[in-house]
């Protein structure tokens, strides 16, 4: 879709145009300020060199592949047009310069001259060329001035007016002059991948000289900080659950079978990326949103997985079985409905989600809703029919000791 809208505006001469969605718009902005995905900064203190350096990594950026939307936020080199007062011809005619800078204020913005009123609504009235003569370079010389004394003339007699480059507005950071380059992807290329190949490229061609840096902005660079700060604190997480389930387990080999469970769902979760990946490549991206539902999917199918062991436990303990494959059998059976409802439910929450990955607003659900559905399938197969044969094989379940007859 974005593609495709993206093909019919290049045919458009001239045109500055963004295709982004609603939310990516959001995210965007508050990330680098800008709406794009790939955001490179340069800044420095020698204007023209910067916009120089800025054309080399615009061209630079086209040359890979899956560029879209490559632009300089702040083009050089617009056209204007210059209007320089003569002091000399304003004093011999009596105009005075304020008049005649008020007056193509008047002609070119506009000037609040009166109001109306229209019941409780209360509107200006505004004093303005029309677009015709606005619209067109050469009825600014013909522009009629009055000046106080009644002379009437065209501004031409009173100023030189000729055509010249400049520009619409220079960006400071941090107390320096920087330009910006942006760029988007098209649909079969993620962005980190083409963020990685862009940085690669800048740094072997692009030469900075001293006091100019050239600084990646983007969603690229705040989604590989949050994805640090996600696998740090899932860390953090992963260690303190371990602990607890140390203490209430009794036994490491318990706590392994416990930990068992999490490879299952990595298969199908890596999986469910992979296969998206291979159809929709922008969309089958690592992204934050997919690791979000890695972290969810461990603690759905560790809860599982507890679920079965502690059963087995009770069984042994409170139940009076002696561990072999009887109780293996009863334990995985007695839990099968439990675990299924859990899956099940859980999935069914989440397919609307993961069928309309690619619609615009799910940028973060979709992915992770993906590698929740492909985690759970694979985990809780592997879970009924795999988890109780290794702890079949490898579990360790003691009847309690009895106690010592009491002493008559």
């Amino acid at each position: 879709m974005t593609d495709e809208l993206r093909d019919t505006l290049q045919k458009f001469p001239g045109l500055e145009y963004e295709v982004v969605t609603f939310l990516g718009d959001r995210i965007s902005e508050t990330i680098s300020g800008e709406v794009s995905p790939v955001v490179v900064n340069l800044i420095g203190d020698d204007l023209d060199l910067l916009d120089e350096k800025a054309k080399e990594v615009a061209d630079l950026l086209k040359s890979i592949p899956g560029n879209a939307e490559v632009k300089i936020k702040a083009p050089f080199g617009a056209p204007r047009t210059v209007v320089r007062l003569r002091t000399d011809r304003l004093t011999q005619f009596g105009f005075r310069p304020v008049e005649v800078l008020e007056a193509l204020r008047t002609a070119y913005e506009g000037t609040v001259v009166a109001q109306t009123h229209r019941g409780n609504e209360i509107a200006d009235v505004a004093v303005i060329l029309d677009n015709t003569n606005r619209q067109e370079p050469e009825s600014l010389r013909e522009l009629l001035l009055t000046s106080a004394t009644g002379i009437r003339m065209p501004l031409r007699e009173l100023a030189e007016i000729y055509p010249a480059s400049g520009r619409s507005s220079i960006i400071h950071e941090g107390a320096r002059r920087r330009q910006t380059v942006t760029c988007a992807t098209d649909k079969k290329h993620d962005v980190g991948s083409f963020t990685t190949e862009a940085k690669r490229r800048v740094a072997a061609k692009i030469k900075l000289p001293v006091g100019t840096e050239a600084v990646f902005e983007g969603a690229a660079e705040a989604e590989a900080k949050a994805r640090h700060e996600l696998l740090l604190n899932s860390a953090i997480a992963a260690v303190g659950i371990i602990l607890l389930l140390t203490i209430v387990l009794h036994h490491w080999r318990n706590l392994f079978l416990v930990l068992a469970n999490i490879p299952f769902a990595l298969v199908g979760g890596v999986l469910a990326v992979w296969l998206t990946h291979l159809f929709d490549p922008a969309e089958g991206a690592l992204t934050i949103g997919a690791l979000v539902g890695f972290v969810t999917l461990f603690g759905i199918t560790t809860r599982n997985s507890i679920m079965l062991i502690s059963h087995y436990e009770h069984l042994i303990k409170f139940e009076g079985m002696t561990w072999g494959p009887e109780a293996a059998m009863r334990g995985a059976s007695e839990r099968l409905m439990p675990i299924l409802m859990t899956a099940i439910v859980t999935a069914l929450g989440l397919l609307p989600l993961a069928i309309g990955a690619g619609e615009a607003g799910r940028e973060i659900e979709g992915p992770m809703a993906i590698v929740i559905l492909g985690g759970l399938i694979t985990s809780t197969a592997l879970n009924l029919l795999v988890l109780p044969t290794l702890a079949l094989r490898y579990g360790r379940f003691e009847n309690p000791e009895p106690l010592p007859a009491s002493v008559m």
